[in-house]
């Protein structure tokens, strides 16, 4: 997993550094600590790779001590690899503090904000930045609020899809590349690199502005992967399950996503079908799935010719 820049949370979060060191340190854990245990004296399970947050708690606690213990335990603190201390509150530390980090090369900054606010927030962040991604040839579009991304083979025609799904009031999010980050079990994000967002090739016509032609209402920046389609030529699709009965899966990044496979040929609205299976994936997560009603319809009107047939015989 690729870390994370420090420069990037101080931008983020606009924090004051009190004492920085010649080496740029990565955040590889999204997971914060505040070392309220090791400030104690017990370090026995010190999560040291993890960012160190101080509160009122911590500082207070600090100030407390006896001051042969408290540099005894800040130089302890200090001799770990920790990739940063924040102070929360616009708090002051000891000199003993400063002087320790200056002496290790650890990395001390401050923020005015309330810790557990703070906390929430740096957590959010580093849960999003650091969560596992990947790349897929493809176009995501909101389709009445569900995330539809379309697959298939180059010049199958996806974007020209994507063109009349946003003619029909729907939104692009990604066009040819969708980079997807997973920030849950089964919870996929999807966006459009920087460079490319809201624009859409369309053969023919080259390269078009999504957001200066249809008005910014056609276009998000990222969007959840609720379901995958995959456009697949006439001749080459395999039918499995006509009804529907059984759901497709496709694993992306560990989780498994809903999948369709339609098959296209002259002729057919491919734009009405996605609303369609988009709409029908809002039922299914609400509870309605139309092909179990069906079959169970289906069931029990043979099951009533049967029992008619064996209340004639008798």
């Amino acid at each position: 997993m690729k870390g994370l820049n420090l420069k990037q949370v101080i931008a983020k979060f606009n924090l004051e550094v009190l004492v920085k060191s010649k080496s740029l340190p990565e955040i590889s854990v999204s997971d914060l600590n505040r070392p309220g245990l090791e400030l104690a004296g017990f370090f026995d399970y010190f999560a040291y790779e993890r960012v160190q947050i101080l509160g009122m708690s911590e500082i207070t606690f600090l100030k407390s001590l006896q001051p042969e213990v408290r540099v005894e335990r800040l130089e302890k603190l200090f001799s770990y690899p920790i990739p940063c201390v924040i102070i929360t509150r616009n708090l002051e530390p000891s000199k003993e503090f400063l002087k320790f980090a200056k002496k290790y090369g650890r990395w001390v900054l401050r923020t005015p904000e309330a810790t557990t606010r703070f906390i929430s927030r740096l957590t959010d962040f580093l849960e999003s930045e650091l969560a596992p991604r990947t790349t897929v040839h493809g176009v995501l579009m909101d389709v009445y609020g569900v995330g539809v991304l379309l697959v298939g083979e180059s010049g199958i025609g996806k974007s020209e899809t994507a063109v009349e799904l946003i003619k029909r009031g729907h939104r692009l999010v990604a066009d040819d590349v969708v980079e997807i980050k997973q920030v849950a079990k089964n919870v996929l994000i999807g966006s459009a690199p920087e460079v490319v967002r809201h624009y859409l090739e369309v053969r023919g016509l080259g390269i078009i502005d999504v957001k200066t032609i249809f008005g910014a209402g056609a276009v998000r920046n990222d969007m959840r992967i609720d379901m995958v389609i995959e456009m697949v030529e006439w001749e080459k699709y395999k039918e499995k399950d006509r009804l529907g009965l059984e759901e497709e899966m496709i694993t992306i990044l560990e989780s498994f996503i809903p999948k369709k496979t339609i098959p296209i040929r002259p002729g057919r609205n491919l734009a009405a079908i996605i609303e369609v299976a988009a709409m029908d994936r809002r039922l299914k997560a609400m509870g309605y799935n139309a092909a179990l009603i069906f079959a169970q319809k289906i069931m029990d009107k043979i099951q009533e010719e049967e029992e008619n047939n064996n209340t004639k015989e008798v």
